[in-house]
């Protein structure tokens, strides 16, 4: 790739990144918010609000959410960093969901991923697991799995 069209890639990262970012400051879902640490436009710290009415309620779980010097033709790598019990979490926190891997497209942005993921929460794909104990509790034992998701929210307040 020639000099220019690193330059313009470059920037036509930069450009959308900060467009995320305007749009997570004045039009973020609820429950949702997401910024850069400190002066790194390329690294956020972002937190999802447990929804109401679902084992989840009341939890604060923070994510990391680092951008590819392609975006946004390539996603960003979400990853939890408070502990998650969830059939589509890997246990290093790291998200398995189609729009993040194979059905990833340009016109999703920050703001969109991090309410997919929130909704992931509720309504997990047990079809697809990254942790198979939680997917075989989520199955089988709907009240031990909701258990160890009461942990998690318990953590993510302490």
């Amino acid at each position: 790739m020639g000099e220019d069209s690193q330059m313009h890639s470059r920037n036509e990262t930069m450009s959308r990144i900060m467009r995320d970012l305007m749009k997570m400051h004045s039009d973020s879902p609820p429950g949702i918010s997401a910024a850069p640490v400190s002066d790194d436009i390329m690294h956020w710290q972002a937190i999802i609000l447990g929804p109401e009415d679902t084992p989840w309620e009341n939890g604060i779980f923070e994510l990391t959410v680092d951008f590819p010097d392609d975006y946004p033709h390539k996603p960003p790598r979400f990853k939890f960093v408070t502990n998650m019990y969830h059939p589509n979490i890997y246990v290093d926190g790291s998200i398995c969901l189609d729009i993040l891997q194979t059905n990833w497209s340009s016109v999703y942005d920050i703001s969109a991923v991090l309410n997919s993921i929130r909704s992931l929460l509720t309504d997990p794909n047990p079809n697809s697991p990254a942790n198979v104990e939680a997917a075989r509790l989520f199955v089988t034992d709907k009240d031990a799995y909701e258990q160890q998701v009461f942990r998690c929210v318990q953590l993510s307040l302490a």
